[in-house]
């Protein structure tokens, strides 16, 4: 680091924490961004869905854009953000983050975009050695790649299995719902599904069956093996969002139908002044297009927070 003080601190460099360090570098404010080096998407060797970028692995679009952020002042530091405190008990005081060298910046603003982390349940974490490959969570991230394939959905609960059954089935005519510990499925869930031609099979789940380093089955408890070449997996994952920074500081939450996150208004503040939150740590269902959007509009807001401020700064001292 070339300073110990700056306007900004962004604490997560994927789309989100990049895109708003790129506004904020625009807007001329000194931004550093901290990355511990563990995206989402680390798994993916493609990404879908982001204009001009379809197809691109995410690993490029993260070097693109640190570049781009370095093009206008902004600087990295790779390590993990131990804690984030404010200087004073005043809402309006600066920041210090520290780091886990002991040593410590000061920032007038915080972003948090640390992302969020997928789960599988422990019956289920065999499927882990394929993910991001033919286990698979989004359908809109990897639907087309696997289009007309055999298809399988695993979830967690009867809400979870029928929205991603009936979601996946826009992309292949073949897929089967396995219900796995389900058991309150019902009949009218049950004839929605065979009106899509959705088969289901009974039983619970026991891994996947690979040859030649690709999926080609589910293998149930009773060693039955029905033939699918993806498995998506979304409606079972627990999403918990590495938002330490942000539970410190008491942020508002809500309970959504992905689990509890941290609430923000439309250009990414939460309930603590000066404390802003982008991407899938507070939007687990953000593709990376949607949290690079919601990292631009957080670098605005954090903008104007600043212009704000410095304005107080100019009146005061004309008074």
């Amino acid at each position: 680091m070339t300073q110990n003080s700056f306007d900004v601190a962004v604490i997560g460099a994927g789309a989100a924490g990049l895109n708003a360090a790129l506004i904020l570098g625009q807007a001329r404010r000194s931004v550093i961004v901290f990355d511990n080096g563990s995206p989402r998407n680390a798994a993916a060797d493609h990404m879908n869905g982001f204009l001009s970028r379809d197809g691109m692995n995410p690993a490029e679009l993260l070097t693109i854009g640190r570049g781009e952020v370095r093009k206008f002042g902004g600087e990295f530091h790779d390590g993990t953000v131990v804690s984030v405190t404010r200087d004073s008990e005043d809402l309006s005081a600066d920041f210090s983050v520290e780091l886990a060298d002991g040593s410590k910046i000061q920032v007038r603003k915080v972003l948090v975009a640390t992302g969020l982390t997928d789960r599988l349940p422990v019956e289920l974490e065999v499927f882990g050695e394929r993910w991001g490959r033919d286990v698979l969570h989004c359908p809109y991230c990897h639907g087309y790649g696997v289009r007309d394939q055999p298809l399988g959905v695993i979830a967690k609960s009867a809400e979870f299995a029928m929205h991603q059954a009936l979601m996946v089935r826009q992309w292949s005519d073949d897929v089967v719902l396995f219900l796995h510990r389900i058991t309150e499925l019902g009949s009218e869930d049950r004839e929605k599904l065979a009106a899509r031609g959705i088969s289901i099979v009974e039983g619970e789940v026991a891994g996947p069956v690979v040859e030649d380093d690709r999926l080609v089955g589910v293998r149930l408890a009773d060693s039955t093996v029905v033939a699918r070449s993806a498995v998506f997996v979304g409606g079972a994952l627990t999403m918990d969002p590495n938002d330490a920074i942000l539970r410190a500081f008491g942020a508002s939450r809500a309970e959504t139908m992905m689990g509890d996150f941290v609430t923000v208004d439309m250009m990414g503040a939460t309930s603590v002044p000066g404390v802003f939150a982008a991407g899938n740590v507070v939007d687990p269902g953000a593709q990376v297009i949607m949290a690079a959007a919601a990292g631009a509009k957080a670098g605005a807001g954090i903008n104007m927070m600043l212009a704000n401020d410095d304005l107080e700064v100019a009146l005061a001292l004309r008074s």
